[in-house]
C-alpha cells in the first residue's frame, strides 16, 4: 500500500511537472502591439467554426520566428485558402537569419485543404513530405541549410512574396497572423496569411491561406528588426 501511494506521488509529480514544460513552451510569444486590423470577418467566422476561443482583433501572438521541438519534426496543415489565387500560391519556410534566404517550398499552389506536411529539421537541413487530405504521399523533398531552431513562414504568389517576419515586408507591415490554439488545439499554432501588400492596401483578411502547426515554439523576436535585417546583408 506504501509502495502504491509513492508511485501514486510520483506520477503526479511528474505529470505537474509535464504540465509546466507544457505550458513553459506555449507561454514564450507575448501579444502583438499594437494589435493588427483584421477586416472582413471571415477568420473570425471560420475559428468559430472550428470551435477555437480566438479572438482575432485581440489575440495576437509576437511569433515571426519558429523553432521545432528537441525531435526535429513539425506537421503544418493547409486548413483553408479563401481566395481566388489559391492554386497559384506557394507556401514554405526559409531561414530566418539570412539577409537573402532560398524560399523553400512546402505547399505548392496544386494543395488543398487538408492537405499536411511533416519536416524532420536535422543538421541544419529539413526534409518535408507532402500529404493530401487522405495522407497519400504527394512528393518529397530535402533542403540545406535552414535550421530547426531559426526558420519563418513565407506566401509567394501573383502578388508578391510576404514573410512572416514583418520586417522583410514592404512597409515593415505584418502579413502573417499567429494565433495560440484553444481547447483542443492548445499547443498548437494558427499561422494567417495575407497575400497581397498590406502597405498597399489589401483587403487584411488575413484568410488567404491558413496553417495548423504543430511541435514547434516562437523563438524570440530581438532578432526580427530592420537594422538586424539590413546587417545580414552587409556580411
Amino acid at each position: 500500500m506504501r509502495m502504491a501511494r509513492m508511485l501514486s506521488r510520483s506520477l503526479v509529480s511528474f505529470a505537474v511537472v509535464g504540465a509546466l514544460l507544457v505550458t513553459a513552451a506555449v507561454a514564450t510569444a507575448a501579444l502583438r502591439v499594437p494589435q493588427v486590423p483584421v477586416l472582413g470577418g471571415t477568420l473570425q467566422a471560420y475559428f468559430n467554426g472550428v470551435g477555437e476561443s480566438i479572438n482575432v482583433l485581440t489575440d495576437q501572438q509576437d511569433a515571426q520566428v519558429w523553432q521545432t521541438s528537441v525531435s526535429g519534426n513539425a506537421t503544418f496543415t493547409l486548413m483553408i485558402e479563401l481566395t481566388a489565387n489559391a492554386q497559384l500560391n506557394n507556401i514554405g519556410v526559409y531561414n530566418a537569419g539570412l539577409g537573402a534566404p532560398p524560399l523553400d517550398l512546402v505547399f505548392p499552389g496544386a494543395a488543398a485543404a487538408g492537405w499536411f506536411a511533416t519536416c524532420h529539421f536535422s543538421g541544419g537541413n529539413v526534409v518535408v513530405t507532402l500529404f493530401d487530405q487522405n495522407s497519400v504521399i504527394q512528393g518529397q523533398n530535402f533542403y540545406a541549410g535552414i535550421p530547426g531552431n531559426n526558420f519563418g513562414f513565407y506566401i509567394q504568389g501573383p502578388n508578391g512574396t510576404f514573410y512572416s517576419q514583418d520586417s522583410r515586408n514592404p512597409g515593415l507591415k505584418a502579413q502573417v497572423l499567429t494565433y495560440l490554439g484553444t481547447g483542443q488545439n492548445f499547443g498548437d499554432w494558427w499561422e494567417c496569411f495575407e497575400e497581397s501588400s498590406v502597405a498597399a492596401g489589401s483587403d487584411q483578411d488575413f484568410d488567404d491561406a491558413v496553417l495548423l502547426i504543430q511541435s514547434v515554439v516562437p523563438t524570440p523576436n530581438d532578432a526580427t528588426t530592420w537594422g538586424h535585417i539590413k546587417s545580414l546583408y552587409r556580411k
